[in-house]
Parts: C-alpha cells; structure tokens; sequence
C-alpha cells in the first residue's frame, strides 16, 4: 500500500469514530421522547383549564357556577315573587336553626326530576324542580335539568341552615337519577349512602288486556 492509500484510510476511521461519537444512544433517544410526549400532555391539560373544560369554577360555599341564562331565569321569578309577597301579608320570621346531617330525595320521573332536602325526622329544609329552574317541556326530564336543581337545593341548605352530610334515596327511572346524585357530591355534600327506593310490584294489579292488532 502506498503512503496516500494509508493517510486516506487513517482520515475514513478519524471521521467514522466522530460520527458514532456525535450520535446519542438509543436509551437517550427513548427518554427525549417521553420528555417531549410529556410535555405535550402538560400543554394540552394547560388549554383544557383556560378553556375551562377540566376545572368548574366554584363559588364560597363549594358550590357549581350556574349558568347565565338560568341565573336571569332566576333574578326573574325573584322579582316576581317579591312583588306578590309585597300585596300578600307579612310573615313571622323563622329561627335559624343548623342541620348538618340530613337526607336527600331524588324523584326520577319520565317527565321531571324534584329534588327534597330534608334534617333527619322528614322535614323538609329545601327542595328544587326542573320548573323552578325554567326548564320546559321535555327538558324538564335530562340529566343536565338535573344537575342544576341539585345545585339550587343544596345551595339553600348550605346558605341557611349548613347542611355537609346526606343520605340519597331515589325513587323512579327518569334519565336525572344518576347526574342529580352526582351534583351532590360535585357540589360539596358528603354521601354516605345511596339506596334505591323505587317501588316494585310483585303481581300486585291485574294487568291490562292485551292489544289486538
């Protein structure tokens, strides 16, 4: 071999080792890839809370913001009401007293969902309807319905008599029965128990002719 064909070759074997020395190995490579996927993750839970869809803004008490179109709904049926207790005669005043334990009863129906918050002994502290709400016609049955009037019965028991803990007893197949016990617990109370009260008949009345068709 002549002395050019060996410089040659000393230059190829240089040049092949700085190669392999500037490319990084394959568990560097695999862990800038769970850094980047990480990252991505991070940024993607970063939008989600600016637009709002992960974390629901919450008020004092603990409670969901409403709406706006259910908070005019509102302010509206309050003015009214207001006017008809003005023409109507006063009332005495109640004492204030605190239930921080009480029970819950969800009414399920095909056609509304009537939430009723009440103290240990069955007397009723607050309740809510999909009607109070402003909810119309076939509304008045989804789960959305349902979720707001828990929001509106519970806010009324946390403000006046500081209610923390219920029992939830439900009654009827309407589509509400699992989101209104979901706003339960999404808006602060504490639910130690769920029992379904729906009644069932066991051949109780005899049932209707059959159709001919």
């Amino acid at each position: 071999m002549t002395e050019e064909s060996k410089k040659n070759k000393t230059k190829d074997e240089s040049s092949s080792t700085k190669v392999t020395e500037d490319r990084p190995s394959s568990a560097e490579v695999m862990e800038e890839k769970a850094l980047s996927a990480k990252a991505v993750v991070d940024n993607s839970k970063e939008k989600k809370d600016d637009l709002g869809e992960e974390v629901v803004k919450k008020d004092d008490l603990g409670l969901e913001e409403l709406p706006e179109e259910i908070k005019k709904k509102l302010e509206k049926k309050k003015s009214e009401n207001t006017q008809k207790s003005k023409k109507a005669k006063k009332r005495k005043k109640k004492v204030a007293r605190k239930v921080s334990v009480g029970r819950a009863y969800v009414k399920a129906t095909y056609n509304n969902t009537i939430v009723t918050l009440t103290d240990l002994q069955g007397n009723v502290i607050s309740w809510a309807s999909a009607g109070i709400a402003g909810f119309k016609g076939p509304k008045k049955s989804t789960p959305y319905a349902a979720s707001i009037i828990t929001r509106l019965a519970v806010g009324k028991a946390k403000e006046e008599y500081g209610l923390q803990e219920v029992s939830v007893y439900i009654k009827g197949v309407g589509t509400g029965r699992e989101s209104a016990v979901r706003a339960l617990n999404n808006n602060g109370l504490i639910v130690t128990l769920i029992k379904d009260v729906t009644p069932i008949p066991h051949n109780g009345c005899r049932q209707r002719r059959p159709r001919r068709v």
